[in-house]
């Protein structure tokens, strides 16, 4: 009877086990040394995943929950004052907003239109309107464009402990 009970458990772990995921993950692999890195420096291997996976995996999150990865895409904006956080570009014109853990390092301010790898976790928040005029002022945005900012906005959000950033060529 023991070895019934195993034969069972055995053919049950073995199916489960290969049973296959219905949507396929797109992973990027890139070449390190045509990148530079800010903050802890990382693999750049299989588990970086392209931006269209990653609008996948955000539009199954809700506030409060965050998973750990590494994705490519492109830098939209960098923060004007310091290099503090930036906007990537997601997919169907949505962004990603990217801020580095503890504060401990920053991107070049001239960084924009790059080719970029974070590495750290991903989030949905709720920011409030007086944060989102402050960004739009590190950003350089005129008076007129940040008096139009009137509802809070759900972001996208990544906590990066570090980046690497494709050298201009």
């Amino acid at each position: 009877m023991k070895k019934i009970v195993g034969i069972f458990l055995l053919g049950a772990a073995v199916f489960t086990s290969c049973k296959g995921n219905d949507k396929e993950q797109v992973s990027v692999v890139v070449d390190e040394s045509k990148y530079e890195f800010f903050g802890t420096k990382f693999a750049l291997d299989k588990e970086v995943k392209d931006s269209g996976t990653v609008f996948e995996v955000y539009q199954n999150m809700v506030k409060g929950d965050s998973v750990p990865m590494k994705f490519a895409s492109t830098i939209n904006e960098v923060c004007q004052k310091k290099g503090c956080w930036l906007s990537l570009d997601l997919t169907q014109d949505k962004k990603s907003f990217v801020k580095f853990k503890d504060y401990a390092f920053f991107a070049p301010m001239n960084a924009g239109g790059h080719e970029v790898v974070v590495d750290g976790k991903a989030f949905v928040s709720v920011i409030p309107v007086d944060e989102l005029k402050h960004y739009a002022e590190d950003a350089g945005k005129t008076e007129e464009e940040i008096a139009l900012i009137t509802e809070p906005k759900i972001t996208y959000g990544f906590m990066a402990d570090g980046i690497a950033i494709k050298k201009a060529k």
